[in-house]
Formats: C-alpha cells, sequence, structure tokens
C-alpha cells in the first residue's frame, strides 16, 4: 500500500516540483505557522554557557573511540547497511528498537545509576567516555525543560490568538490574512482525511538503509508533555560525512538537493512524545583565499566602472546588489546542514528547509511527528547531531525482560532433597507461556546483542553480564523442555486441565 502509494505521487508529479521554502523566500514564516506549527528552532545562543563545548568534546570523544557504527537494518526483506554512523545513549538497561534492529545504550554515566561498576569494581568505560556521556545527560536534562517551556509558550500563544480571533468574529471583523496562508490553510485541509488514515510512514530510501525509522502507532496514551515534565529517555548520536557517504540520494519530491538521511517518522516512540535535536558541524580547516596585486587591482577597476559607468543609477546598483546578496545567501543555505520537512502524502502543501547552523537546536513536538515527514539534507561539512527521544520501552528495558525469564520459571520446580527439576504444569497455556519467553529472549535479545550489540563491549562493558545471565536463562529454559513432570494436585489447575483435554 505505501509502496503503491508513493509510485502514484511520483508519476503523478511527473517531471514536476513541488515548491519548498527556506528562509531567504517570501512567505516563509507563514508557511512555517501555518502547516509546520509544531517545528521550533533555538538557536545556539539559547544553551546554558560551557554546555556546547561539554557536549561537542563528547561527541568527538565518541567517535575518536570508535563508538559510530553503521546498522545492519532489515529493509524490504533485505538487511542493508545504514549510511549514517550511530550509537545508543541513554538510561541504563534500555534499548531502542528501528527497522528490525535493537540497539543497547551505553549509559549517561549520571549519578545514582546501577552497573557503573563490575565485580571487581572496575569501570565500565574508559574515564572520558564516561565523561562524553554524563555531557550528553547534561544536554538531555537542558531539553527535558526546555522544551516544557517551549510547548507551554506555545500553547498560550496559541489561546490568546484563538481568544482574539473569536472576539473579531464576535465583532463582525474577520481577521486579515494573506492569501499565501488561506490558500495553505485550504490545500492541508484537503488532506486531513488521507492524514488520519495513515498509520505507516512512506520511507523513500529503506533500501539504501538512509531512512531511519516508521511511525509510530496510535495510542490512548496522554503525551508526557501533559501527563508532567518531559524525560527523555535515551539519545541516538549520529555522524554524517558528505565525503564518506558516497550514494546520497537527490531529495525526490522538491529538489532540495543531497539527501543524508531520507523522508521518514520517527519509530517506537511514545506517542506525541517531542523529539529534540542538537546540530554540531564539524569546523572546516581554514583555506588560503588570499587576494594577490593583480586581483585586487582588477577588482578595484570593476568598482570603479561601476561607479563612473555610463547611466547606471544608484538605485540600480543597490538592487543589483540587493540580487547578488539574496543569491549568496540562497547558495550559503544549500551549504550548510538543512532539516527538510513535509506533510505526509501531501503534494499540495510547499515543503521546508531550515538551515541549521552548529550549536542549533530544534524539536519536534505534539503530533508533528506523526502527521509529517522529516529528512536530513547534507551539507560540505561532517555533521554529528544528537537526537533526543521518548522511547517506548514497555517491553525494551533489562528490567522487563528479567522478569519475563522470572515468570518462565515459576512453571520450575526444584527439589531441595534430591536436587531434581520438574515441571509444575503441563497446561497448554503454561507451556506456550514459556515458550513464548523463550523466543522472545533469543530472538530480541540474545541474537540482537550478540549479532549487534556485543560490538561496544569493547566501549562499555555494561551488558557484559547482564547479556551472560540472560543465555543462562535461556539455556535452562531449553532444558525445561526435557525435564519431567512432577504431579501434584491442585484443583483448580486439575479442572483446567481436564477441560483442556476433553476440548482437544
Amino acid at each position: 500500500m505505501i509502496e503503491g502509494e508513493r509510485r502514484r505521487l511520483l508519476q503523478e508529479l511527473g517531471e514536476q516540483r513541488i515548491p519548498y521554502l527556506s528562509p531567504t523566500d517570501p512567505g516563509f514564516q507563514e508557511l512555517w505557522e501555518s502547516s509546520y506549527a509544531g517545528l521550533a528552532l533555538r538557536q545556539s545562543s539559547c544553551l546554558p554557557d560551557g554546555l556546547h563545548e561539554k557536549v561537542q568534546s563528547a561527541l568527538v570523544t565518541l567517535h575518536r573511540h570508535g563508538c559510530l557504527l553503521r546498522d545492519l537494518v532489515r529493509v524490504r526483506d533485505r538487511d542493508v547497511f545504514t549510511a549514517v554512523s550511530r550509537a545508543l545513549v541513554g538510561q541504563a538497561g534500555y534499548t531502542y528498537r528501528y527497522l528490525d534492529t535493537r540497539l543497547f545504550t551505553i549509559p549517561w554515566h549520571c549519578e545514582g545509576e546501577s552497573g557503573q561498576r563490575d565485580e571487581k569494581e572496575k569501570p565500565c568505560c574508559e574515564p572520558d567516555l564516561r565523561d562524553a556521556c554524563k555531557a550528553l545527560w547534561e544536554l538531555n536534562q537542558f531539553f527535558s525543560t526546555d522544551v516544557q517551556q517551549q510547548q507551554t509558550n506555545v500553547r498560550g500563544v496559541k489561546r490568546s490568538r484563538s481568544d482574539t480571533e473569536n472576539s473579531e468574529d464576535a465583532s463582525g471583523e474577520g481577521p486579515c490574512k494573506e492569501n499565501v496562508t488561506d490558500g495553505l490553510k485550504e490545500e492541508k485541509q484537503e488532506n486531513v482525511e488521507r492524514l488520519e488514515e495513515e498509520q505507516e510512514e512512506e520511507d523513500e530510501d529503506e533500501d539504501s538503509g538512509q531512512g531511519c525509522s516508521h511511525s509510530s502507532p496510535p495510542s490512548s496514551t496522554m503525551p508526557p508533555t501533559q501527563t508532567g515534565l518531559v524525560q527523555f529517555n535515551v539519545t541516538l548520536i549520529n555522524y554524517m560525512d558528505p565525503a564518506a557517504m558516497t550514494q546520497l540520494k537527490e531529495e525526490p519530491y522538491y529538489g532540495m538537493g543531497k539527501m543524508a538521511v531520507g523522508w521518514h517518522h520517527d519509530e517506537n516512540l511514545v506517542p506525541l512524545s517531542p523529539v529534540a535535536v542538537y546540530s554540531y558541524s564539524c569546523p572546516v580547516e581554514p583555506k588560503n583565499e588570499g587576494v594577490t596585486e593583480k586581483d585586487g587591482e582588477s577588482q578595484s577597476k570593476e568598482k570603479e566602472n561601476k561607479t563612473e559607468g555610463g547611466g547606471t543609477s544608484k538605485d540600480e546598483g543597490q538592487k543589483e546588489e540587493g540580487e547578488c546578496s539574496k543569491k549568496e545567501e540562497v547558495e550559503k543555505e544549500k551549504t550548510c546542514w538543512r532539516v527538510g520537512l513535509k506533510v505526509a502524502w501531501d503534494i499540495h502543501t510547499p515543503g521546508l528547509a531550515l538551515p541549521l547552523k552548529s550549536g542549533d537546536c530544534y524539536y519536534m513536538t505534539d503530533d508533528l511527528n506523526r502527521t509529517h515527514q522529516h529528512c536530513v539534507l547534507a551539507g560540505d561539512t561532517a555533521r554529528f547531531s544528537s537526537t533526543h527521544r521518548v522511547a517506548q520501552c514497555c517491553t525494551g528495558t533489562l528490567d522487563y525482560i528479567q522478569k519475563r525469564c522470572s515468570e518462565a520459571f515459576e512453571n520450575l520446580h526444584m527439589d531441595a532433597e534430591t536436587n531434581t527439576k520438574s515441571l509444575c504444569f503441563l497446561l497448554p497455556s503454561t507451556l506456550q507461556h514459556v515458550e513464548d519467553i523463550h523466543n522472545e529472549v533469543e530472538f530480541e535479545w540474545l541474537r540482537q546483542y550478540w549479532f549487534q550489540g556485543r560490538r561496544y563491549a569493547r566501549f562499555c562493558s555494561w551488558w557484559t553480564k547482564p547479556m551472560e545471565k540472560l543465555e543462562k536463562d535461556w539455556k535452562e529454559m531449553e532444558r525445561m523442555g526435557n525435564v519431567p513432570v512432577e504431579i501434584r494436585y491442585d484443583p483448580i489447575a486439575f479442572n483446567l486441565l481436564f477441560r483442556s483435554l476433553s476440548l482437544s
């Protein structure tokens, strides 16, 4: 269905391109407010003093240690490597799953976190790596507070605007709006029904591993911003170097340029939870741009000709300068990293391309991740990003899978005198429950860890002991299929077993 919809849209477009706006285009702000209101930009100056230096040093440290690795993901029944190198940092014992791949966290190493030392009291990470993770935790704390404040402010503005519009309507004076904004809202309304029906994402670049994830499933769960303080539990660190990414695809709908990450919704998040992104563009080595004496003479002569030239007015000169300045700004935008946004399944609403200076942050709030898609447009230099999110971890924590193992062992009885093991019950439902846990441990945890997760063991040993214990539990469940059944009279269990045997 999704692939068919994508092809239909491309066929409908043909050789045409949907327009998109950037800050140098007229109507950019109006488009942002009307169709992309859930996007908020926080310029680098908004962060606390000293935090930039800590975070940027932390990202470089992770890269220097070799922690940022390409993931092998499952896309359209094919295994492909991602174009982006990644690592997951977050709450100890948490995981994040995307495109059938489970990532295991390198812990924050904040105060009070368990498991930071092994049995010999040896730290699980090198000191500089611990400091790097702690710096990212400090950024995470800032985001948790700042996103909450930003959303509160935005909702306050929306309420005040709504009250103003209602009062104007009541007095018979409708609000005056630009035609562009009206047109955009009408176009957006035409696509509301299609957006509401959409439950999955279109990921144009899944086949190259550039796409990141699928859409989160709908849920009645209240978003964190309405139930309390936003608490991001993981951050996905990305490293992108255009010079090393030789197969970057052109953005197909708008002609925005090369994509480092294709159009996608972020996957496996708590519904309606925000996403906060910190962008760090690596500095470029300065080039020798000195002007020679000959060049200087020719430039001065050109300048004299322009000022003394035949009949060129001052206004025309200023106009030409303005046009040149705008062209320079447009070209400058294309050389920096940008985040692109579009309304999902919509070829009428213009797209949005937001340039990101080094140290800038942006937030995706409310239902923006569900109704819109975003991509990352490559700049000229290498770039890090720290993408903080509220991962859906009800089945993705070490604590969860350990409790599941305990459930399975409730059906295992150990005789203290003979030191023999036996199954307590042979109910089909009980045996199936144990087998489900057995499969979950193997396919969702052990295989994922031993195939990809243990790559991080050489940087951080936090997961080593828990996964060894999980493997022992899995082997114990394997043996449970061969142990005898201990028949103990339990009236309720006996009746259930008798009933199930009678039905079969």
